[in-house]
């Protein structure tokens, strides 16, 4: 399974990170290949590009803010592969987050 992830808060600061690796450490665990996106305090980092996008199984938005390059999910939207979750609860419930994502992508 492949999935990408944005995680944005509204302070850009502590949950943007923290979200990113509890995302990356429980996909390392379950050997699921990743790759997170922040939007934070120190502008974006990892970014996303398009193909990465594309190739993904399931799409986590772990977001409290609108995000740059919000677009390039349509197409996971439209095809119900996004998750759209707040940055505290992906922290709070990281394996039922990811138990969901696994269980969309083999829809």
């Amino acid at each position: 399974m492949k999935l990408v992830a944005v995680s944005a808060c509204t302070a850009g600061i502590a949950h943007t990170y923290m979200t990113q690796e509890a995302i990356e450490q429980e996909c390392k665990k379950r050997g699921i290949d990743c790759k997170v996106e922040t939007q934070g305090g120190m502008g974006i980092n990892n970014e996303l590009e398009q193909d990465e996008v594309d190739a993904a199984d399931v799409v986590i938005l772990a977001i409290a803010i609108g995000i740059e390059g919000d677009e390039r999910f349509d197409e996971k939207r439209d095809a119900g592969k996004v998750i759209e979750v707040d940055p505290t609860q992906a922290i709070k419930d990281i394996k039922k987050l990811i138990d969901r994502a696994e269980a969309l992508a083999n829809e």
